[in-house]
């Protein structure tokens, strides 16, 4: 009986490693740090397309989310880099994505993945297993 589940154990995880080469490797997705630069009472996140790129989330939705966490505005400059009115420390933009990341409109929690798709701003949807969760809109 123990071999037969220690079989069905390597199979197992032997199928994950084909499949699901994130999961079973542990993988975990690290954010960039932010290259933030100060520009009189403007604040510039230049890797903010990086960053957006690697979460696989579309630049509006995450500046709309930073906007209103942070009851602030701004814009995207000709060179993509998001430019926002008043003074902050890299750890605060950070701190807020880490929630958007987290909390929010990436991760899964049942299969603790990153790899997931924003279905309509309304449901966030895992690439590897399937599952998917509803997500409250950006509040303003």
């Amino acid at each position: 009986m123990a071999d037969a589940c220690m079989e069905l154990l390597g199979r197992f995880f032997y199928l994950l490693q084909e499949n699901y080469p994130q999961v079973a490797a542990g993988d975990k997705t690290t954010m960039k740090s932010l290259q933030v630069l100060q520009a009189g009472k403007r604040t510039i996140l230049v890797n903010f397309m990086d960053l957006c790129k690697m979460m696989h989330r579309e630049a509006e939705h995450v500046m709309e989310f930073l906007f209103a966490e942070m009851g602030i505005s701004g814009s995207l400059d000709g060179q993509k880099r998001l430019v926002v009115e008043g003074k902050f420390a890299a750890e605060v933009f950070e701190g807020i994505l880490k929630r958007y990341i987290v909390n929010e409109y990436v991760k899964r929690n049942d299969c603790n993945t990153h790899e997931t798709d924003l279905l309509k701003e309304i449901s966030v949807k895992c690439k590897l297993c399937g599952s998917e969760r509803s997500v409250a809109p950006v509040r303003g």
